[in-house]
């Protein structure tokens, strides 16, 4: 594992205590939350070593605008990952014979409806965690924290025991639903679970009652000083602009968007232009839709793009539009960390009516929220807001402030910083 080799470099212990952080890759372009948080934690004297279950092809910057590295890659080098964990069972035989006892048991008897294929994959790793292990073990790791509740955490949980440390994750949306996978092994394990909405913190407390310190409320925060309002001078003479990010998949409703717009007639008010950052399997699908809906000609369709392009997109727009939905599959989105970065900069947002949702925009204060699946409502509520803007400039305002006061990451890495430490979150 080439990341291994990063640990070799590892000086003394710092005054706090090394932390490990595990994502299924890192850094990417889609999950900047992880990085942000990584990087405020260092911030406050944590020694982190982020890494990732497999090796990120994204080039992420840091505010500053330095390339974030990865410490670690688990999958990379799977004959390294082999021997490490060989010499686990060589050197610690009894603690690995009773992780791996343990990872038996837990495909035996999951603790919820599991299907096969996915138990299958519980040994293996678990043999990873193993491995893992041998690596953090040379940096003198006390902790493991891990993001998104499927794979990194079953790796990360199987390290933790492994070490005889603790671990704790964050839950976000794919990974609890259409990928879950011994959720209610890991609540129940976890020293803490980083509920990022209070919606999250009742679905995880009707799985496995804990005391609510076990689940504290720490949100994926936004830099606000960075992500701010523009020096917006008079409204600009071109098209309404809307823009949308996020990945191409259908949970985040994009088809309702274009449909939205196919049948939306400009009358005497300015035409709509879209633009779509972002990229996914259904991209060709949602650009042919676009044709179908006679609409294509108002879509411009940028791919995957840096955090430094969505800022200044949302500089640019008029509005901020993602229609979230459940998809078939039962997928839906937690709280999207772009819908609390258009709001810190003073865009009004429109987004699709979901639980956890409506604890970031409130209809008609903080944002305007819209029925899952009803692109004609869709069509009304942008069209009210293009003729309103004072409308608009009231709810932006409103929206930055309820970013301000519940979403900002100095607050919320203050809650992580606080459950790292042990201490009780009120």
């Amino acid at each position: 594992m080439k990341g291994a080799a990063a640990f070799d470099t590892i000086g003394e212990h710092s005054s706090k205590q090394k932390i490990a952080f595990l994502s299924s890759t890192f850094p990417a372009l889609s999950e900047t939350f992880v990085s942000r948080e990584v990087q405020a934690l260092k911030s406050r004297g944590w020694r982190v070593f982020a890494g990732g279950l497999h090796r990120s092809d994204e080039s992420v910057l840091d505010e500053d605008g330095n390339p974030i590295r990865t410490a670690f890659v688990v999958y990379e080098s799977r004959f390294r990952l082999l021997r490490a964990t060989l010499r686990e069972f060589v050197f610690r035989p009894a603690r690995s014979t009773c992780t791996f006892w343990r990872a038996f048991c837990d495909t035996v008897m999951p603790g919820e409806p599991t299907p096969f294929v996915q138990r299958l994959k519980v040994p293996l790793q678990a043999a990873a965690g193993i491995g893992l292990a041998s690596w953090l073990r040379r940096c003198h790791v006390g902790h493991i924290h891990c993001h998104f509740a499927h794979a990194p955490t079953t790796v990360g949980m199987y390290a933790a025991l492994q070490l005889g440390i603790p671990f704790s994750f964050t839950g976000h949306a794919n990974d609890l639903f259409q990928r879950r996978a011994l959720l209610r092994r890991k609540l129940e394990r976890a020293r803490f679970v980083a509920c990022i909405s209070e919606w999250h913190r009742e679905y995880y407390r009707a799985i496995v009652p804990r005391d609510p310190e076990c689940y504290p409320i720490i949100r994926c925060g936004v830099e606000t000083t960075a992500w701010k309002p523009p020096d917006r001078a008079e409204e600009h003479a071109g098209p309404f602009t809307l823009l949308t990010v996020g990945r191409l998949i259908p949970k985040k409703g994009i088809d309702l968007l274009i449909r939205a717009v196919g049948s939306h007639s400009p009358g005497h008010g300015k035409p709509w232009h879209v633009v779509v950052a972002g990229d996914g399997p259904e991209r060709s699908r949602l650009t042919n839709l676009a044709r179908q809906c006679g609409c294509d000609d108002r879509f411009r369709w940028l791919g995957a793009v840096p955090n430094s392009q969505v800022h200044e997109l949302m500089s640019q727009a008029d509005l901020f539009v993602l229609p979230c939905r459940t998809d078939e599959n039962g997928d839906r989105d937690g709280i999207p960390v772009v819908l609390m970065e258009a709001m810190a900069c003073g865009l009004p947002v429109v987004a699709g009516d979901l639980p956890s949702l409506r604890e970031l925009v409130e209809d008609g204060i903080t944002g305007r929220l819209v029925p899952p699946d009803r692109p004609d409502l869709l069509e009304a509520v942008i069209e009210d807001l293009q003729r309103k803007p004072a409308l608009r400039a009231k709810v932006a305002a409103a929206g930055r402030a309820r970013v301000a006061a519940e979403f900002s990451l100095d607050m919320n890495v203050a809650r992580l910083n606080h459950a790292l430490s042990g201490n009780r979150i009120r």
